[in-house]
C-alpha cells in the first residue's frame, strides 16, 4: 500500500512539473504579442539599417518607424505586396505578417534591402 502512495506521489509530481513547463511555454509565446519596433533612418541619401535580419513571430505586431530628411517610400515583398509612402519627418507604419517566411523591406531610391523580417 505504501508503495502505491509513493508511486502516486511521484506521478502527481511529474504531472505538476509538466504543467509548470507548459505554463512556461505559454509565457514565452505571450512575448510574441509585444510590438517589434524597426527604426529606419533616411539621411543625406543613405538608409539604415542595411539588410539586417529581424526575427518576429507570425501575427506579431511590427512598427516600421521611418525618420527621414526627405519624402520617399518603402516596398515590402509580402503577399500582397505593400508600399509605404513617407514625408520628411517621422512616420510609423504598423504591420503584421501572418505567414512564416522571410519578408524583405526595401527602398527603390536608393535601391537597397533595408531589413529582412524572418517570420516564424
Amino acid at each position: 500500500m505504501q508503495r502505491l502512495r509513493i508511486v502516486g506521489a511521484a506521478l502527481a509530481t511529474i504531472t505538476l512539473l509538466g504543467t509548470v513547463t507548459a505554463c512556461g511555454s505559454d509565457h514565452s509565446s505571450a512575448s510574441s504579442d509585444k510590438t517589434v519596433v524597426v527604426k529606419i533612418t533616411v539621411e543625406n541619401g543613405d538608409i539604415t539599417p542595411k539588410g539586417d535580419r529581424i526575427k518576429v513571430g507570425a501575427g506579431q505586431p511590427i512598427d516600421l518607424v521611418v525618420t527621414a530628411d526627405r519624402a520617399g517610400s518603402l516596398h515590402m515583398h509580402s503577399d500582397p505586396e505593400q508600399e509605404f509612402a513617407y514625408d520628411k519627418g517621422t512616420k510609423t507604419f504598423p504591420i503584421t505578417i501572418d505567414r512564416p517566411g522571410v519578408i524583405e523591406v526595401e527602398s527603390h531610391d536608393p535601391p537597397q534591402i533595408i531589413v529582412q523580417l524572418e517570420v516564424r
